[in-house]
Order: C-alpha cells, then structure tokens, then sequence
C-alpha cells in the first residue's frame, strides 16, 4: 500500500488530503476563499491560499497521524484551473517533494472528482456528470481515457447559477440560494433552452434570467424557478442521451452541485425510468478537496505514473480526455 499526499488548489479551495490507492482516506482538510463581493478574483484566491497553507498542511498530517516521512509520494492538481491559484499549490508540491526527495505525481483535477465519486459511491463504469461552478461534464471511461460525451459550450452550470445569484443580491453559495426561491415559485417562463447535439449552452440562459429580473415583470420567485428547471433539464436530457450512447447501468453525481437535492432528484427519476442506477457524492468529498487529489494520486502512482519537477508545469486548461488512465482496464 502507498500513502500519497495530495494537494488541491484549482480555485477557491485550498486542500491538502492523504489517502492510499485502496481507497483509505487518512486525512482531508480544506479552506475555502470566499470573496467579500462579485465573483472570485485569481489573485486574491492565490493570496489566501499561500497564507493558509502551512497551517492545512499541518493539520493533515496531524488528523492522519503521519510525519512527511511516511509517505510514498506528492501529489498536487496541475489543472484545469486559474493561474494563479494553481501555481501556489504546484510550488508547494515541487518543495516538498525536492526537500524530502519523493516522487511527484500530477493529477488533473476533474479526473480525481471522477475517480472520488467512483469510490465513495460504489459505482464501477458510470456515466458521470461532473457539475461544479468551473465544469459541466458529462464522461464516461472508454478505451484507457475518460472520454467526453457532453459539455458546456461557454459558462458552467454552477457558474451560470452563482452568477445569477450575485446579480440579484443573493450572494455565496448561489446554488443553494437560488433553489431555496425557486421551491417557492409556481410559474414556469419559457427560458432559452440550448442544447447543441450533446453540448450544453448556459451564457444565453443566465443573461435573460438576469434581464427578466431587472425588468421586475415576474416575482423573483419565478425567475428562479424557471430558472433552475431550465438549466437542470438541459442536463438531465443530455445525460440520458449519453446513457442510451454508451449502454451504462449507473450514472454518478459528482462536483459541488452534486449536493443539489433537486438535481439529483431529476437524474435519479431519469435513471429510474432507464432501468440504471443512480448515485451522488455526498458531503466534503463533493466539493473541491485535498482527499480526491490525495487518492487519484496514489492510483496513479501505483500504476507508475510520477513527473520530473521541471517539467511540472501547471496547466489551466488541461481536459481530462487528454489523462490517460493505467489503472483501469
């Protein structure tokens, strides 16, 4: 058994987590940057991660009960992600593993929200619909790679609801916020529904949600509702496509939005109907985090996978299909 530790620092999260490619998750501590207005601006999110990094560092290895000596490897998430905030962790994973002389091992961060979802729900060859403020995915493992058979076109469905929630002084989180409304509205509005083939388009949605709201014609209530029904169906639709594309029994829930209860409600119906098995991450483990770099490492060091730390470049726009993956046949 190999014990890695991993370490998150895509976007607002700042996470350090140990686990073993068995699934043994040893420690996962996270802080999270929230901006005091607008959206999260780079720089100011890498600013607060240098300044908490020592200390979840620390705290990791104390919840695990391990010294840095223990362990087997670094890993740290090379992308996708913003620049900034990216190299804060990727320099912090280059000392620790010249200093304690430890193999590096780069972990693109939508495939460790994919593997983190396959362990924590059982599931072993889903359709997965990773959703979160910065991806809207939907993948499935073919032929040594997680391939993608559906995507945002331009902004991420979490992105499109966050937004919409700053702008109508909701603040965030902007999922939560907005679904709480929306439970309370009982008119549907006619909505830009776009679906392109198996693509997704949310800029045209959340621009007429917001026009809508400043011309004050529809409670606020509404808007949400019409909102969320919209953008969640989009999905729902092109999830089931991918199902009958690929011939899967499951289909899993993974990313920050996963926590939506009436997003998984509607997959789940959909799933019911089709006769597959449906399932979320839950929890922690459903945001960014440390433990889902930390695993996906130690999977991927088991398989042989480590980088040279001069060749460990982040990479903000690194997809996941272009991630091979040795460890699952």
């Amino acid at each position: 058994m190999v014990l890695v530790l991993g370490i998150e620092s895509t976007a607002h999260t700042f996470g350090v987590g140990i686990a073993s490619e068995n699934g043994d998750i040893l420690a996962n501590v996270n802080r999270t940057y929230v901006p005091p207005s607008g959206g999260i601006k780079p720089s100011d999110a890498a600013e607060h991660h240098s300044k908490v990094a020592v200390d979840v560092l620390r705290r990791a290895l104390a919840e695990a009960g391990l010294s840095l000596r223990d362990l087997d490897a670094v890993a740290v998430a090379l992308g996708p992600g913003m620049g900034p905030c990216l190299r804060v962790g990727a320099t912090l994973a280059r000392y620790l593993a010249l200093k304690l002389a430890k193999p590096l091992v780069p972990v693109n961060h939508a495939v460790a929200h994919v593997e983190i979802a396959l362990l924590s729900t059982g599931t072993r060859d889903p359709v997965v619909v990773y959703v979160a403020g910065g991806n809207t995915i939907i993948t499935a493992f073919n032929e040594g790679r997680y391939r993608v058979f559906g995507e945002t076109l331009d902004i991420p469905l979490g992105n499109c609801l966050d937004a919409f929630a700053r702008e109508v002084g909701l603040g965030f989180p902007g999922v939560p916020r907005v679904e709480e409304l929306a439970k309370r509205g009982s008119k549907y509005i006619e909505m830009p529904y776009v679906v392109k083939g198996q693509d997704l388009s949310y800029s045209g949605l959340l621009t007429y949600a917001i026009k809508l709201y400043k011309e004050k014609r529809y409670p606020l209530e509404d808007v949400c509702f019409s909102l969320v029904e919209t953008a969640y169906s989009m999905l729902v639709e092109v999830t089931e496509r991918a199902l009958a594309h690929t011939g899967k029994k499951e289909v899993v829930l993974t990313g920050g939005v996963a926590r939506s209860e009436l997003l998984s409600k509607k997959l789940s119906s959909m799933a019911e109907s089709r006769g597959v098995r449906f399932a979320r991450v839950l929890g922690e483990l459903a945001g960014d985090n440390g433990a889902m770099i930390a695993y996906t490492g130690a999977l991927a060091y088991a398989s042989g996978v480590t980088i040279d730390v001069d060749e460990s470049r982040i990479r903000p726009l690194w997809r996941l299909d272009e991630v091979e993956i040795p460890w699952r046949k």
